[in-house]
């Protein structure tokens, strides 16, 4: 089933003119196929998207299809298990991944990706020491941005904020956690943590709205006056 939420989105444009602005409708998929959207009909019930969003670990196919048959940009960043040379071979139907930790403007919104931490060949380890790299990295390059609203896609989630904190490897990051505390993005999209047995897949940290967008999830961006 795909997900339908909506967000109230900050806008400095809402907050000078008054005006409300255009609301901005993402597909965030991860994870999981969702078959539903292999369908014609279920793609036309949902309508035109302004972007997919990836958050990781999907066949490089199924989100060049999802790009094609919504003609939309594509963004995505890399999961655990997008490595090794199966991975490589069939992503050369994809753009480039997000560069980690670099602000990219899409539309009016100023997105941030975060792949997988740690090297791409090999067995992905839980690293959390490339985790604070990124994270640290991040809070370096947005000192001084002033208040303009970030959206936050990544693969893992913060510790304790949707991950799954009983399984090792499907726990979240401290140094995600510490990002989110400092830079307080009103979003932060993931995939990862494991969904059965949850009772929400949206959880809150401070300001954050954090979702956990395994499967697929269509989210629209309502702009609203920053001091609303």
């Amino acid at each position: 089933m795909i997900r339908r939420l909506t967000i109230p989105w900050p806008s400095l444009r809402a907050e000078r003119s008054g005006e409300r602005g255009t609301v901005s409708r993402l597909l965030a998929v991860s994870d999981e196929q969702d078959p539903a959207l292999e369908s014609a009909d279920v793609r036309a019930s949902i309508g035109p998207v302004d972007a997919i969003l990836g958050c990781g670990d999907l066949e490089p196919g199924y989100l060049a299809m999802l790009g094609d048959a919504f003609m939309a940009p594509l963004i995505f960043v890399r999961g655990n298990h997008d490595r090794g040379l199966g991975w490589r071979e069939q992503s050369h139907v994809l753009p480039d991944c997000l560069p980690d930790g670099r602000p990219t403007l899409l539309a009016d919104t100023r997105l941030v990706g975060l792949s997988w931490p740690g090297r791409h060949d090999g067995r992905a380890e839980h690293d959390d020491g490339a985790a604070w790299r990124q994270a640290i990295g991040l809070a370096i390059r947005l000192a001084g941005r002033g208040r303009e609203p970030l959206l936050v896609i990544s693969h893992a989630p913060p510790e304790g904020a949707g991950d799954t904190p009983d399984d090792p490897y499907h726990r979240g990051f401290a140094a995600y956690r510490w990002l989110a505390e400092r830079i307080r993005p009103p979003l932060w999209l993931h995939g990862h943590a494991q969904v059965a047995g949850r009772h929400s897949l949206v959880e809150r940290l401070g300001p954050t709205t954090l979702v956990n967008v395994t499967g697929a999830a269509l989210i629209e961006l309502v702009p609203e006056a920053v001091g609303r």
